[in-house]
C-alpha cells in the first residue's frame, strides 16, 4: 500500500539531496529509523533498492554526457562486489541462528553517519592534505587502494546504505586528484548502482525490503529531488552544508549512544 506519510518524507529527502549532492541513504534511513520506528534491517533493505532506482537515472545522465571513468567504476566493483556478497552471507547466517543484528546495525549506521557529516563538512581540507601524497603514487597502487575502497564501501553500503555518496566521493578525490571532478561524480553514482542493486536484492531475498514503502519513497523522492536541483543554484552552500553536515552528525551520535 501507498503511503502518503512515506511520500512526503521521501519528497523532503529528494529536495535536499537535489540541493547538497548528498546521498538519500545518509538522510531516508536514519529518518526511516528514528522517525518512523521502522527495524533498521528493513529500512536499510529498502533504502538500497530506493537508491539503485535513483542512482541509475542519475547513471544515465552521466553516461550520456560522458562523465563517467568506467575504469574507476570497474576497480571499485572489483572490491566492493565481493565485499558485499560476503556481509549479505554474513547477514544471512546470523538471521539463521535468531541473532538480531538490529542494534549491530544501529551502532555502525550511526558511525557511518558522523564520518560522513566529517566528510561533507571537511571534504575541501582532508582532499587538500592528502592528495598531494597520492598523487605521486604509481598507477598500480592507486588501482589497489581504489578496490580495497570498493571493498569497504560493499561492507558499509550493505549493512547501513550510507557511504557511497560523501565517503566514497572523499577518498575518489584524493586517489585521483587530478581527474575532472564530474567525472569521479559520475563514476561515484555509476559504481553505486551494481553496489545498491546486488546489496538490495540480497536485503530483499532476506525479507527486509517493505514494497509498499519503497514505492511510497520513490514516488516523492523522483519530484523532490528534480525540484532541489533547480533550487541548488540559488541556495548558498556556505550556509547549508555545514547545517547538514551537523545534522548528520547529531544523528548518528543519536543512533550510537
Amino acid at each position: 500500500m501507498i503511503e502518503p506519510l512515506y511520500s512526503v518524507a521521501g519528497v523532503l529527502v529528494g529536495l535536499l539531496v537535489g540541493m547538497t549532492g548528498v546521498g538519500g541513504g545518509s538522510l531516508m534511513t536514519p529518518i526511516l529509523v528514528l522517525v518512523f520506528a521502522f527495524h533498521p534491517a528493513t529500512a536499510v533493505g529498502t533504502d538500497l533498492l530506493y537508491a539503485s532506482a535513483t542512482k541509475l537515472a542519475g547513471t544515465g545522465v552521466h553516461g550520456l554526457r560522458g562523465t563517467v571513468d568506467w575504469r574507476v567504476v570497474r576497480r571499485l566493483a572489483t572490491g566492493s562486489v565481493p565485499a558485499t556478497l560476503l556481509t549479505l552471507a554474513a547477514l544471512s547466517i546470523a538471521r539463521m541462528r535468531a541473532e538480531d543484528t538490529g542494534r549491530v546495525i544501529t551502532d555502525i549506521l550511526g558511525v557511518a553517519l558522523i564520518l560522513t557529516g566529517i566528510a561533507t563538512l571537511y571534504r575541501k581540507r582532508i582532499v587538500e592534505r592528502l592528495s598531494g601524497a597520492f598523487g605521486r603514487l604509481e598507477d598500480r597502487r592507486i588501482m589497489w587502494l581504489t578496490i580495497g575502497l570498493g571493498a569497504l564501501l560493499g561492507s558499509l553500503v550493505t549493512l547501513t546504505s550510507v557511504g557511497a555518496g560523501a565517503l566514497g566521493m572523499t577518498a575518489l578525490l584524493v586517489l585521483y586528484p587530478r581527474a575532472p571532478v564530474a567525472r569521479l561524480i559520475g563514476s561515484d553514482i555509476a559504481h553505486a548502482v551494481p553496489l545498491t542493486l546486488i546489496a538490495g536484492l540480497g536485503h530483499f531475498a532476506m525479507g527486509s525490503v517493505d514494497v509498499g514503502l519503497l514505492l511510497s519513497l520513490l514516488i516523492g523522492s523522483i519530484p523532490g529531488i528534480v525540484v532541489g536541483s533547480l533550487i541548488a543554484s540559488r541556495m548558498p552552500d556556505r550556509v547549508l552544508t555545514p547545517m547538514l553536515a551537523v545534522t548528520l552528525a547529531l544523528v548518528g551520535a543519536k543512533l550510537v549512544l
